[in-house]
This record gives structure tokens, sequence and C-alpha cells, in this order.
């Protein structure tokens, strides 16, 4: 156990089998983090398939002071051999599986995550678990810095999906192309 290491979860939680744990075997580090969203898994789904478009974390940290987008963009669902995300300007990290509205995981800087979501009466449980093979000699420190960004990261994503914001809305130019307003 390293200082950090849990946010928000149970030990039911911690004690479950995640998808990013099939693809690290014997991991230095590990880290678990959760967060209840007064919303259906078909409505938070959506937010968290689009951290292929942004972080959601603080933006002026990892995103290069580009607000992360507080729409849904209507993206198609999100492929294994993708790009994980974007950041600093450019995409990043790899999709390694997906199950549609149930869990996300990807590779980033070394790290495997994995976004669970899990259904409960009038709410979903969003679990994040990070683990990797490396890092043993920074774990304090790597599980301190995630714990403020994962953080902020899920609870923005319990507010965009519990605030109801409407699917990506459309406005036409002049040339008869279609633009996404966000």
């Amino acid at each position: 156990m390293t200082i950090g290491d849990r946010w928000g979860v149970t030990e039911e939680e911690t004690a479950r089998r995640y998808p990013c744990d099939d693809e690290v075997s014997a991991p230095e580090l590990q880290l678990w983090r959760g967060v209840t969203v007064h919303a259906a898994p078909g409505e938070l789904w959506p937010w968290v398939a689009q951290v292929r478009l942004a972080p959601y974390s603080y933006d002026w940290i990892d995103n290069l002071g580009r607000r992360s987008p507080r729409d849904l963009r209507g993206l198609p669902d999100p492929v294994a051999g993708e790009p994980f995300t974007r950041a600093l300007g450019r995409p990043q990290g790899l999709i390694l599986s997906v199950a549609v509205g149930e869990q996300l995981t990807g590779r980033l800087l070394g790290v495997v995550m994995s976004y669970v979501l899990v259904a409960q009466p009038n709410a979903t449980r969003l679990l994040l678990k990070l683990v990797s093979d490396r890092f043993r000699r920074a774990a304090p420190l790597l599980s301190l810095g995630d714990l403020v960004m994962a953080r902020q990261q899920l609870l923005n994503f319990k507010h965009l999906a519990e605030s109801g914001r409407a699917p990506c809305r459309h406005r036409a130019r002049s040339t008869g192309s279609v633009l996404l307003d966000g």
C-alpha cells in the first residue's frame, strides 16, 4: 500500500479484477479511484469515451490550457488501437480494449488504466484502476500526483454526466458544412 493509492473506492472494489490486470502481470504500481455518478451508465459512457479528445483533468496542466469539451461531440465508440487521449496538443497513448458502456482500457506513459462503469440503482460507480510494472521508486510521488489529477478527472465526468448536457449541437456554415459547436 502506498500513500494516495486509493480514493473513493471500497475494499471490494480494490479486490475485483480489472481489464488492466490482464495487461500487467507483476505491477510495481497499483492505484484505485472511484466516484458515484447519479446518472445511468448510458449517460456516463459517452463522457468517459470522450477522453479521446482531452484529459478532462486540470486543463492548464495537462492540456496546455485548452479547455476539455463541455458538450458531447457525438464520437463513434472507441476501438482498440486508436489513440487513448489528446494532451499537450497531440494524440497520446493507445486504447488496448473496450467493452462499450462497460469499460475502456488504455496505455499512457507506461501506465495501463481501466475505466469501469458499474450500474447501481439510480447511479453508476465509475472506477479507475492504474497499474504499471515500472516506477517502483517513484510510486509514492506518482500516486499522489495521480490522486490529484485523476480525482479531478472523475469529478469532471461526474459533473458533466449529472448535468444532463445535451449531445452535440450542430450549426451550419454558409458553405453547407456542419460544425460542432462546443
